[in-house]
């Protein structure tokens, strides 16, 4: 038989500490490694709310820093960053702060270059074909339906 690991509250709440200085952390990842670390509700209430009277968790810190790194790194649209937000329970609030973060400019900037590198990996004589491949692509990223159709139509003529 496997002895689950115990914790006191204070070991508790260092190692949540450094789980959150880490790297930001949103409120429902914090409750699931506490739930993983098998500690009662009570105690759980008790760390949360530590956490964030030390600003180790702030939920409005923790929007714009996700929708900054998935923005800039893997370049999603707007659209997959608030679903994802939204899977991870954050204040709709909190989405529209960090959304509202991106610049306008780079944001078409970044749609432009994305469809331009894909369309030249896209190996389809088909004009259409090509097209449907290019538009899924960007809808699967999470860009808005109506910049991808417009991008899709000038790209292909």
């Amino acid at each position: 038989m496997i002895k689950k690991q115990t914790y006191t509250l204070e070991e508790a709440k260092r190692k949540l500490e450094h789980f959150c200085a880490y790297q930001e952390r949103c409120h429902k990842e914090v409750s699931q490694k506490l739930q993983d670390m098998h500690m009662i509700p009570k105690a759980m209430d008790i760390i949360i709310v530590h956490l964030i009277e030390h600003n180790f968790l702030n939920e409005e810190r923790f929007a714009k820093a996700f929708v900054r790194g998935k923005f800039n790194i893997k370049k999603w649209g707007k659209r997959r960053l608030i679903l994802e937000l939204r899977k991870k329970d954050i204040a709709k609030a909190n989405i529209n702060t960090a959304i509202n973060e991106i610049n306008d400019e780079i944001y078409y900037k970044t749609l432009d270059e994305l469809a331009e590198k894909r369309l030249s990996t896209l190996n389809e004589s088909n004009r259409l074909k090509k097209k449907k491949k290019l538009i899924d692509y960007l809808l699967y990223r999470g860009w808005e339906s109506h910049l991808v159709y417009e991008k899709a139509n000038a790209l292909i003529k």
